[in-house]
């Protein structure tokens, strides 16, 4: 009886029972087409109550009035979205080789699938060696252009995973960002031009730039070999960050430079790989002769031909940052490339990450005219890992794998904030306005997909829980959002 009552209730509410009874499960997502109901909704809590549950329900004009109005307008458009991701680092590939095929196989569906998971569509993945790779290296360490080839990190690990997510989504969208060039073209600075034979810091000789572009052509051609197309690259991770393990510093006139020779020879190639400037924080590392970086590269008029766009990093400064470049150069597209979660900000406690990273990361960019957004590493192990001296021992995955088993997977914030948008606004859907004048502790952005179809995602941040109200004109509908929660809906 008790049981009977219970599912009348989230019934009202627009909550199934089995969504219940399904928490905390890397459960199989359903298809849209196998829902019954106007609308389909993803959940989760931050108390894991709700777990990216999805069920569905109808359209009703009836509304409480307590609830908060979300008014959506389809006529008024903003930017196109690329899609969501996250980085398939040499990590996280070595994590996923060590898993049994058929877990592998699932968790992969589950995240990348468009028709059975949350449709991940965007990932980035190292040019050489990354922090988070199982050494340092390039594929050029040997002096001399020509004794460039893949290593054993790609040959090994990230292709074959890469090739396993392009056969679940073969539209998928990879990025690529080097840490740092064969140390054999580095020098001290640009002043001395003394070697500098180093994985960490340092600066390209501009007597390389040839050699170097032709490094980012052989690569894109290598990979293409093994049918993986290279969607876009930007000329150097983190470019103000000369601690990392492994890196190369690159000021804005330095890219600039750079890019009038990479952008050339991709061209001349046959190459439409774009190319994304910057990659790097919001507060240019406060550089102060580094701030507006990617705005002083675009002014160039002979590199801007080259460039699609920037990237940016959360690590230091605000994402209102974003709408400022924005509104300097508006045809310059913006994407969000790189975050992490970790020990320094309670990467592992849902309840201060869940609605934290809603807001900022996922919610926060988008609405501030980023056409994606890409978190960092996929799949660490239970030990943070695998990493390495000078990486980030402290940073956790998007998902953290049992380092005992590789079996068992414990989703962390920043699987779920990208699969709220993921599973529900696809690539090439169109960001759209949407207002409350009524809604306090909510966050929210909504989209039309290519298909007709809107799509519509709202954090609750409150301790409570909320109703909420959507309105897009020909359709209303009401939903029951618990306290700290996301919600994601398609209809």
């Amino acid at each position: 009886m008790q049981k009977k009552l219970l599912c009348t209730i989230l019934f009202v509410a627009g909550i199934s029972w089995n969504s219940i009874s399904n928490t905390g499960k890397l459960h199989q997502i359903k298809n849209i087409s196998e829902e019954t109901g106007d609308v389909a909704v993803y959940v989760t809590s931050a108390d894991r109550q709700y777990d990216l549950d999805r069920t569905s329900f109808g359209f009703s004009n009836k509304t409480d009035r307590s609830s908060a109005v979300i008014t959506i307008n389809p006529e008024k458009r903003y930017q196109e979205m690329e899609g969501f991701g996250a980085a398939v680092t040499g990590s996280t590939c070595y994590n996923l080789m060590q898993m049994d095929p058929a877990d592998r196989q699932k968790f992969l569906t589950e995240t990348f699938s468009h028709e059975n998971g949350l449709g991940f569509s965007y990932v980035r993945i190292s040019i050489g060696c990354s922090d988070f790779s199982l050494s340092e290296y390039t594929c050029c360490d040997e002096e001399g252009i020509e004794n460039f080839s893949l290593q054993k990190e790609e040959l090994k690990y990230v292709i074959p995973i890469l090739k396993d997510i392009l056969t679940i989504n073969p539209s998928l969208k990879v990025m690529g960002s080097p840490w740092t060039s064969p140390r054999w073209m580095k020098v001290n600075n640009l002043k001395d031009i003394e070697p500098y034979n180093s994985w960490t810091g340092g600066h390209l000789n501009p007597a390389y730039y040839d050699d170097y572009a032709t490094y980012f052509l052989k690569w894109i051609q290598a990979f293409a070999e093994h049918g993986i197309q290279i969607t876009s690259i930007t000329p150097q991770n983190e470019p103000l960050n000369h601690l990392n393990s492994a890196s190369l510093v690159m000021f804005w006139n330095e890219q600039r430079d750079f890019i009038k020779v990479l952008g050339p020879k991709l061209r001349q190639a046959g190459l439409n790989t774009e190319i994304y400037v910057f990659d790097h924080n919001y507060n240019y590392d406060k550089m102060e002769e580094q701030f507006n970086y990617p705005i002083k590269i675009y002014a160039d008029k002979e590199a801007k031909q080259y460039i699609k766009g920037a990237a940016y990093h959360n690590y230091g400064g605000n994402g209102n940052e974003l709408l400022e470049i924005h509104k300097q150069a508006p045809e310059m597209d913006l994407v969000f490339t790189e975050t992490s979660i970790g020990t320094w900000n309670k990467g592992k406690d849902l309840g201060i990450r869940l609605t934290d990273d809603m807001a900022e990361v996922a919610l926060g960019t988008v609405n501030n005219w980023c056409k994606a957004v890409i978190v960092w590493n996929l799949m660490l192990d239970s030990d943070r890992g695998p990493n390495r001296e000078h990486g980030c021992p402290t940073c956790y995955g998007a998902v953290d794998i049992d380092a005992g088993d590789y079996k068992s997977i414990t989703r962390n914030s920043h699987y779920y904030i990208i699969g709220h948008l993921s599973a529900v606004v696809k690539p090439g859907a169109v960001r759209i306005e949407s207002k409350s004048n009524t809604a306090e502790d909510i966050t929210f952005s909504a989209f039309e997909n290519e298909d007709g179809s809107y799509a519509l995602v709202v954090q609750n941040d409150s301790e409570e829980g909320k109703s909420v109200t959507v309105s897009e004109g020909k359709n209303t509908f009401e939903y029951m959002m618990p306290a700290k929660s996301v919600a994601s809906f398609r209809w």
